[in-house]
């Protein structure tokens, strides 16, 4: 360590590129884990507080009844998951939630809707939770399917920050996951929320019965974007009873998920890296790989969309076992004493 020059280190500026290749991102995830972890975390620190996760909260405003066929997804009306479909919720009920969760330490409030894409009917009640959300002085994140180009304005003038499009896996293996949307599709959303002003975020699901190839290929798709995913969500599946990927879907290895990480933080320098669903089933040691690896973003909060989360005290915990802040000023995570 005598060698490294620290503070050179964490002024230096990382180099953002568009044109990885199929080789250079496999040689990478697949490096010896100690070489990959080192190169993850020194690039990791040039960007970013090492010490510090961003925190945010994620409320299902509009559950179930959602016309795609998501393998994965207990929302969607092609499977018998016993999850009843809701209208969608009404605008000052979020608010109130967001404001409970701006109190507990979420600086971002992300709102998503089972939608394959929203109606024109729709926009009025979504744009009112946004303006809500941000007139709490928090950042505001939806995900509500495909947009078009003029809803994706409409959300921009409200002043939406991000919004959520997963493309979940590689184009490849995309068709053994959804089939009643393609992998453009995804893609064409994304572009018309970048090309709106609005951040994007954007990652996917590990678990699904991918290959290696299939992760390393999905990052290098988001990485060789003209512009990068400001915010880059991981998730490790949880299978949920009724959907056919709970039938054949095996438990990713732990340290599979830690290299997966470790190559978004690479390529993506200057992203946030978000561990998202899945916590629940991960140790806090495989969590600490995440944050070494170069993830600085989780969800707290007790529910996910319809899966569960670790919770705000057990988060508590592991941020002080960690020596962890919460990025902001904002609620109780953003004090030492998490």
């Amino acid at each position: 360590m005598n060698s490294i020059d620290m503070p050179a280190l964490a002024d230096a500026t990382p180099t953002i590129r568009h044109d990885w290749t199929r080789e250079e991102a496999a040689a990478i995830y697949h490096a010896p884990f100690a070489d990959l972890m080192f190169r993850a975390q020194t690039i990791h620190r040039q960007s970013f507080n090492p010490n510090e996760v961003q925190c945010n909260q994620l409320l299902n405003v509009k559950t179930g009844g959602c016309a795609e066929d998501c393998g994965y997804c207990s929302q969607s009306a092609h499977h018998d998951t016993e999850l009843p479909a809701s209208k969608l919720m009404d605008p000052k009920k979020v608010i109130e939630s967001a404001k409970a969760a701006r109190d507990a330490g979420a600086t971002r409030y992300c709102m998503g809707a089972a939608w394959r894409e929203p109606k024109e009917r729709d926009m009025a009640p979504v744009i009112e939770m946004v303006k809500g959300v941000k007139a709490l002085g928090m950042e505001a994140c939806m995900t509500l399917g495909m947009l078009t180009d003029d809803q994706a304005k409409q959300l921009k003038d409200a002043g939406l920050d991000y919004y959520n499009h997963n493309i979940d896996t590689s184009e490849e293996f995309y068709p053994n996951v959804v089939t009643t949307r393609s992998f453009a599709d995804r893609l064409d959303t994304v572009h018309k929320v970048q090309d709106a002003g609005i951040k994007v975020c954007c990652g996917g699901i590990l678990g699904l019965g991918e290959k290696p190839t299939d992760r390393v290929e999905m990052l290098r798709t988001l990485a060789n974007l003209p512009q990068h995913p400001e915010s880059v969500p991981i998730n490790m599946l949880i299978p949920i009873e009724g959907t056919p990927i709970a039938e054949t879907a095996a438990p990713i290895d732990p340290f599979e998920f830690v290299r997966t990480i470790a190559l978004a933080r690479i390529m993506m320098p200057k992203s946030d890296v978000r561990i998202a669903a899945g916590r629940t089933a991960m140790s806090d040691e495989m969590q600490a790989l995440c944050f070494l690896a170069g993830a600085n973003s989780i969800f707290i909060g007790e529910q996910l969309l319809t899966t569960p989360n670790p919770g705000d005290s057990k988060d508590r915990q592991l941020f002080a076992r960690l020596g962890i802040t919460a990025r902001g000023e904002l609620g109780v995570h953003a004090h030492s004493d998490v």
